[in-house]
């Protein structure tokens, strides 16, 4: 049976120029509506699903969005492998802007999202094994496109997933890394474990698009991290021409 991957797109990440769009689809979810309509499409030789993780006009921040009923539409489109990018701040000093970071672990620090389909109003109550956050496997499959697409990546990281829509302290950001985590977002969970619930092999790539609080020179420019995402973005393309 042919595998069908999906792309789910993070800020600066709401559509993809280069991708060849084939159909798009609206889904229904007992769970609500999804971000926006599903889109198949191609990107080079590779047919990929896509879903903008905000909305296509990025209108709905990090703890407003369904990520329910995004997971349930891909896994409902026949999705079984989930490529999530994500805007990050890079924590551990070493991860500057424009790193490439495919995190093998993450700590959640998000409240009152809807975090589970096994919530047992259907009587369904499931506790998954969430040791490994991501699939070992694929990850190690978007680290081998990287290579063939020479495109450097950090091949490890602790991803911190807090509330939002506001930045961190500085204070946040040195307990985040007393806890162990080395980079920071806002849409990492509940949407890996909701993957994990619906046996679909999710992986991350982020993209540090700055110093997290308290690690660079001064205040975060968001223009800076509009030029890091565009930057960013383009060459994360070219690692799904390889997968």
């Amino acid at each position: 049976m042919k595998t069908k991957t999906a792309i789910i797109g993070g800020t600066g990440f709401d559509q993809i120029d280069s991708l060849e769009v084939i159909d798009r689809k609206v889904v229904r979810t007992p769970y609500g509506d999804p971000s926006g309509v599903v889109i198949n499409g191609k990107l080079g030789k590779k047919s990929f699903v896509f879903l903008p993780r905000h909305g296509i006009s990025h209108s709905i921040p990090p703890h407003k969005v369904n990520y329910r009923a995004n997971i349930w539409a891909l896994k409902d489109s026949g999705v079984d492998k989930v490529i999530a990018f994500a805007a990050v701040g890079g924590i551990d000093r070493s991860l500057v802007p424009g790193a490439i970071v495919v995190p093998d672990q993450l700590i959640d620090y998000t409240s009152d999202r809807e975090h589970t389909y096994f919530d047992g109003e259907t009587g369904n109550v499931t506790h998954v094994d969430f040791s490994f956050p991501y699939s070992t496997s694929f990850r190690k499959k978007i680290i081998s496109a990287a290579k063939k697409a020479k495109v450097n990546v950090v091949e490890s990281g602790c991803y911190a997933a807090t509330q939002g829509p506001r930045l961190e302290t500085a204070a946040e950001i040195n307990r985040l890394e007393k806890d162990g985590a080395t980079i920071v977002g806002m849409t990492g969970m509940p949407e890996a474990v909701l993957a994990r619930e619906l046996e679909l092999e999710y992986v991350c790539i982020a993209i540090v698009v700055n110093p997290a609080a308290g690690r660079g020179d001064g205040e975060i420019s968001m223009e800076e991290i509009r030029q890091e995402l565009t930057r960013g973005a383009q060459t994360s393309i070219e690692i799904l021409k390889k997968l």
